[in-house]
């Protein structure tokens, strides 16, 4: 990957629902040392709109501390951002790109299938029941249930290019803004937050790579610049699943209890990427980032069983 000089951010942004594993740990080096080899500054975000486990927050920080990273202070705390999140929806709103949806999860379902199929092929995509609504069928649908803001989407779809996997293009629907419990969806709150921490690089697992196009129709609807994308290869199991904590000892706490230190797991981490043996910490990632290969998909890992499930 060719260095690209810029006075932005990269980011890592995990959401504190569990400790980290190695496929997650592995992104989050990825991204500090594409942004490090940049000259990028590089920001944490805990996203915290959603679950939220007690000391999550705290041992994640730790663990990406103990495999070699830093970053720029404070924190920031999504949940801490809120009014700015609904802030950005009052501009869109005054343009008429705000609507209230009524729909259930179930009803959007039943649609899709009722009419042969999600519009413009894009699974899940929402059919737009809700969209032009008169007022007082709107009336009529508040007294049944609070609504959730959709954005009123000004395309059918949107191309993004990605520094490791060129264009891509995929469908943009009237996606969720604001939930119905009036939380700030995550495609809002990300495109918000990453203009708010001076991101201009977006460093994220390969699944992601199908929301790009719709947080780059966001930024444009607000006047935000979009980021340059980098989406990176996930780490899966040997079935071909992502990589989750039921697959064995995946994260550093459990591999410490197995006689694993993170300087270890960063071995394995550097074996994972093309740089062979000699990996400790993320700065050893850096000094040798011309050698990271990127081009050989996904990491398949077999992780060691923990010490309960071995005993």
């Amino acid at each position: 990957m060719v260095a690209m000089l810029s006075s932005g951010s990269g980011r890592y942004a995990p959401s504190p629902s569990g400790d980290l594993h190695l496929g997650n740990l592995r992104t989050a080096v990825l991204a500090w040392a594409i942004a490090r080899a940049d000259g990028r500054g590089f920001a944490l975000r805990l996203e915290d709109l959603d679950r939220v486990k007690e000391g999550a927050a705290e041992r994640q920080l730790e663990d990406l501390a103990a495999i070699g990273l830093d970053w720029q202070e404070p924190v920031l705390v999504q949940s801490q951002r809120i009014p700015a999140h609904l802030q950005a929806v009052d501009r869109l709103r005054e343009r008429d790109l705000v609507y209230e949806c009524f729909c259930t999860r179930r009803e959007i379902r039943e649609e899709i299938e009722a009419s042969g199929g999600a519009p413009h092929g894009a699974p899940g995509a929402y059919p737009g029941t809700c969209r032009d609504l008169t007022p007082a069928q709107r009336d009529a649908r508040r007294a049944e249930r609070p609504a959730a803001l959709r954005l009123r989407a000004q395309t059918e779809s949107a191309t993004v290019r990605d520094r490791l996997l060129g264009e891509h293009t995929a469908a943009v629907d009237d996606f969720v803004l604001v939930r119905n419990d009036g939380r700030p969806a995550y495609n809002l709150a990300v495109v918000v937050d990453d203009d708010h921490q001076g991101v201009d690089q977006v460093v994220r697992g390969d699944d992601l790579l199908s929301s790009a196009p719709r947080q780059a129709h966001l930024a444009q609807l607000l006047g935000l610049p979009e980021p340059q994308w980098i989406h990176v290869p996930l780490v899966l199991n040997p079935d071909g699943d992502r990589l989750a904590k039921r697959d064995g000892a995946v994260s550093l706490a459990d591999l410490r209890g197995l006689g694993v230190g993170p300087g270890e797991a960063m071995g394995w981490i550097g074996a994972s990427l093309g740089l062979g043996d000699g990996i400790r910490t993320a700065s050893d990632v850096l000094e040798r980032f011309d050698e990271v290969r990127l081009d050989q998909g996904p990491w398949i890992l077999d992780p060691p069983r923990r010490a309960a499930e071995t005993g």
